[in-house]
């Protein structure tokens, strides 16, 4: 089951293109929200990539937060300027699922409680949606983030996939039981992204016992986003 947005959407005006070919004569560079900084094309499209990095956190129902390396995670998305007046400030984004990955859950990425997960646990993470907005001199970005979660127990154990759906934002996310407040782009294209979520009961009782569904989860990513343009 789809879980339940708990974060206030900004209007999602871009359609994923999978097919658009890439300009190998590419610069990069970082989004930010300083004004000396080189301003993002008028027209046109142009590529972002997404990277995670160390330093993140998980959490789901009451249990004490997940320490997370989510270190290699990538991502290409392609870019265009929105041209309603309103919305000035914003470029709409939509990642490529083909290039989006996530790293998983494991005994060398994850610590609970200060230990590494035990090897035979994993928790694999499918992005099925990741689209959004991100404010060329603000800093602020929206992200809507939607992904199967996919616990297993070595051989003898595998859930049916978690649902969740939440849009990742720089600002603040809060629901009943969890909250968590971002970071806007800096000059270097770093940021914090938090997302909170409701995550329905799925067939499986053992999982919904243990984890407590319904419950929420919380998301807290620290990312890398630059941009790429063609070059003369």
């Amino acid at each position: 089951m789809a879980s339940k947005i708990n974060s206030s959407n900004s209007p999602f005006l871009c359609k994923l293109q999978t097919n658009q070919p890439y300009n190998p004569r590419i610069r990069t560079v970082a989004f930010s929200s300083l004004s000396d900084q080189k301003q993002l094309p008028k027209t046109a499209a142009y590529t972002v990539e997404f990277k995670s990095l160390e330093a993140c956190k998980l959490g789901i129902s009451s249990y004490p937060d997940f320490d997370y390396n989510a270190q290699g995670g990538t991502g290409t998305g392609i870019v265009t300027v929105v041209e309603d007046k309103e919305l000035k400030d914003q470029v709409s984004v939509c990642f490529d699922l083909k290039t989006l990955h996530i790293p998983p859950l494991t005994t060398t990425t994850t610590r609970f409680l200060g230990l590494p997960l035990p090897p035979f646990l994993r928790i694999d993470i499918v992005p099925e949606l990741f689209q959004g907005n991100i404010g060329r001199e603000s800093g602020q970005v929206d992200l809507e983030f939607k992904a199967k979660f996919l616990f297993s127990a070595g051989s003898i154990y595998r859930a049916p996939p978690l649902m969740v759906e939440t849009v990742l934002t720089t600002e603040e996310s809060a629901g009943k039981m969890r909250s968590g407040r971002g970071e806007r782009l800096n000059g270097e294209g770093k940021c914090r992204l938090v997302g909170v979520a409701t995550v329905e009961p799925i067939d499986d009782v053992f999982m919904n016992t243990f984890l407590g569904l319904p419950t929420e989860c919380l998301a807290n990513l620290n990312a890398l986003i630059t941009y790429s343009t063609s070059s003369s």
